[in-house]
């Protein structure tokens, strides 16, 4: 027989890195809280998995890593680069973990230890997974930090977390995700707490580091600009349940699901009109607030110079407008609303809200002047007592501040339960029986609750799902519009910010860098950084701004 007439050599072929096969998860729940979700990622692909909160995402990324919670039964089949995960023992599983499936997580802060150095955590996992000398290990840790684009990775692998940046945080936990080489990794919103620019820095590491590993990842996320960017293939899942799946796209161009249409169709865009083009305030013949040349300083520890925080910055907050303020992780942003809030001392400059500068206010004056300030939180989670009921909540102001008796408060509470869009038979409710859309509708309820003449919104949409997020707005605007208060809306989010703002004031490492209309900002933008802050925003679009395509050149 010939060599050209001899059979064929098999060539094995490599298993999937995910394969997911009508996988149920119940508990001691009428609804199931995931029931016949199936998905594959090969090896090399990111398949991104989409849908709200409560729609088993994350369950299904926990099955893939066997860390289902205590009281879950799980049918179907899991399998992880070939081996099925489901009725695995606890032994197995955790060799498995690390070795073949890990796990990025949204936090970068609360995943690393703060009392160990990165070299530290970065040696416990690759013990664990190989069998390495010291020196070895520590060489190793180095080439891990080096993959992911750390700077110098030979020093800071010394570092302790509080030593870097929020994105640095990030690629450490990428780090420590690869050190087993993993087949799979599952990304669970990775880049949710991150600045725009540093967020396209982790979505071009994880493209990167797709082709350098060769390992699949399953992205888990509510941004569906992030999704357009890097994702090979998306499924959709709503309740539970599979909505639709496909090539990511014609999920964008032709989604056949009306929820996939739904989660489209309330994703902010740079390119929607701004509040400015659409309507004009009725600016009053005094502003509410005038920020005029502050500053403000943190003091320095042990003895090292103070860090100025805000350097000489100026914005003016008219009456019934809304003014953005963006910038990265570190600009400044929370500081400015927290001075104009009155809750930081001033190094220089003054802060006039009404015409009444706050630093010469005492008594009864300052406590007027707080009055006609309200802050809405980023977590209405964290910032609603979880022992008081809802009633409770927004009342409380009203109590602080002495305003009205019990009966005026009790029509004060329904009147704003109803203008939140929020029925009064909640008022009764405790936080953890709200989902986080309505706890989020509560907090703005409860800042409302004073009649402020300005509100301090600090990222109060960053932690919801992108439909809720919209449902927020659309009720923020309507209430902006409704009651005429004036706003400071802070975000790292710039198409949230364009969608929201008349004028917006970009802040860098604690100074002005411009301000101006939101649309000449967003579509004129007059520096360089703000122009690469613009052209960092995620587009809803695989076809227009995909990593690894020229991008759209800069508006001059």
């Amino acid at each position: 027989m010939t060599a050209a007439s001899s059979p064929a050599v098999p060539v094995p072929s490599v298993p999937p890195a995910l394969e997911v096969t009508d996988l149920h998860v119940r508990f001691a729940y009428p609804r199931p809280a995931v029931s016949g979700i199936s998905l594959r990622v090969d090896r090399g692909e990111i398949v991104a998995l989409v849908g709200e909160s409560g729609s088993g995402k994350t369950m299904t990324a926990r099955a893939a890593i066997g860390l289902l919670p205590d009281g879950a039964t799980a049918t179907g089949s899991v399998r992880v680069d070939g081996r099925e995960i489901l009725g695995l023992p606890e032994k197995d599983l955790a060799r498995l973990r690390g070795d073949r499936v890990a796990m990025v997580f949204q936090e970068p802060q609360t995943a690393l230890n703060p009392v160990q150095t990165i070299g530290w955590q970065l040696r416990q996992a690759l013990t664990r997974h190989s069998g390495l000398s010291r020196a070895a290990v520590r060489a190793r840790a180095v080439e891990l930090l080096r993959l992911v684009d750390l700077p110098e990775p030979e020093v800071r692998v010394g570092y302790y977390p509080h030593q870097l940046s929020g994105g640095q945080k990030q690629r450490v936990v990428i780090a420590l995700a690869l050190a087993g080489d993993p087949a799979l990794l599952l990304a669970d919103e990775p880049t949710t707490a991150l600045d725009v620019s540093v967020q396209r820095e982790i979505l071009e590491l994880l493209v990167r580091l797709r082709e350098r590993t060769g390992a699949g990842i399953l992205l888990i996320t509510h941004n569906l600009g992030v999704v357009a960017e890097i994702a090979d293939r998306v499924v959709v899942v709503q309740l539970g349940e599979t909505v639709e799946t496909g090539d990511v796209g014609r999920i964008f161009a032709e989604p056949s699901a009306p929820y996939t249409r739904q989660l489209l169709a309330a994703v902010p865009r740079l390119d929607t009109a701004s509040r400015d083009s659409r309507r004009h305030a009725a600016h009053g013949p005094t502003p509410v607030v005038v920020v005029d040349g502050v500053t403000v300083e943190h003091p320095g520890s042990f003895g090292s110079n103070p860090h100025v925080a805000l350097s000489d910055v100026s914005l003016v907050v008219e009456s019934g407008e809304v003014v953005g303020v963006v910038g990265e992780s570190g600009s400044g942003k929370t500081t400015l609303g927290r001075a104009i809030g009155g809750l930081l001392p001033l190094a220089g400059g003054r802060i006039l809200l009404d015409g009444d500068d706050l630093a010469e206010l005492s008594g009864k004056d300052l406590r007027a002047a707080r009055r006609r300030i309200a802050f809405v939180p980023q977590d209405p989670t964290a910032s609603l007592d979880p022992r008081f009921t809802v009633a409770e909540s927004i009342r409380e102001p009203l109590e602080i501040q002495r305003i009205g008796d019990r009966r005026s408060r009790a029509a004060r509470v329904a009147e704003l339960l109803s203008a939140v869009q929020l029925p009064t038979s909640f008022a009764s409710r405790l936080p953890h029986e709200l989902s986080g859309g309505q706890r989020q509708r509560v907090a703005l309820a409860r800042a409302l609750s004073t009649d402020p003449k300005l509100l301090i919104a600090d990222e109060p949409t960053s932690a919801l799902d992108v439909s809720v997020q919209a449902r927020v707005l659309e009720l923020f605007a309507q209430l902006q519009a409704d009651i005429g208060f004036a706003a400071l809306f802070i975000s790292h989010d710039l198409a949230v910010v364009r969608q929201v703002s008349d004028r917006v004031t970009v802040l860098k490492s604690g100074r002005v860098v411009e301000s101006g209309s939101a649309t000449r900002i967003f579509v004129q933008p007059a520096t360089d950084y703000t122009r690469t802050l613009v052209h960092a925003v995620p587009a809803p679009d695989p076809e227009r701004d995909r990593l690894g395509r020229e991008l759209l050149p800069a508006t001059s």
